[in-house]
């Protein structure tokens, strides 16, 4: 398996049925809710650090966690101060991952352009003027890789970490029959 670091988790799930977002603003003081410019509101946590976007449809996104415990621990966070604020929502909602994002460093440096015209054009855009990575759209993986010229890149798409590190371990491979890595 590729050597990654977990940057982001971002995961879902259904809290309630509905939910009055303006009660459950006026309840929790730390919270952000501007519906002018974002329809939902915003908690953020320190411990795990992350932060929950809560809409009145009763779903939820927690973002910004580094490890699926902290995913879990973040939820039960979220569980526990709306039961404070005399919210009833489900204990144990099951929760989605939508996206993992992980970096690696493939400890080479590369010449973007040989890559993107050895790679044939097939799922890559490399624009240097607009983005300083190549984006390689992995279809058979579902992911997106952003290969840079320093050999880091970013994977994302992936539902689980060892779809991301599979992903990763592919570009490797597709690099490695370039003759690049």
């Amino acid at each position: 398996m590729a050597d990654v670091t977990i940057e982001n988790i971002v995961a879902s799930a259904q809290l309630a049925d509905k939910l009055d977002i303006r009660q459950i603003a006026d309840a929790i003081p730390e919270s952000k809710y501007n519906p002018d410019n974002f329809p939902g509101l915003i908690l953020h946590f320190e411990e795990p650090k992350s932060a929950i976007l809560l809409f009145s449809s009763g779903k939820f996104i927690c973002t910004g966690t580094k490890r699926m415990e902290d995913v879990s621990i973040t939820l039960q966070k979220l569980v526990s101060k709306m039961h404070v604020i005399g919210i009833n929502v489900e204990k144990q909602p099951e929760m989605k991952v939508q996206n993992i994002v992980i970096s690696a460093d493939l400890g080479k440096e590369f010449q973007l352009t040989v890559i993107a015209k050895g790679l044939l054009q097939q799922n890559v855009e490399y624009e240097p003027e607009q983005f300083p990575g190549l984006i390689y759209r992995m279809d058979d993986a579902g992911t997106v890789i952003l290969l840079f010229s320093s050999g880091k890149l970013v994977c994302t798409g992936a539902k689980a970490i060892e779809e991301a590190a599979a992903a990763v371990n592919l570009m490797k491979e597709k690099l490695a029959s370039l003759g690049v890595l």
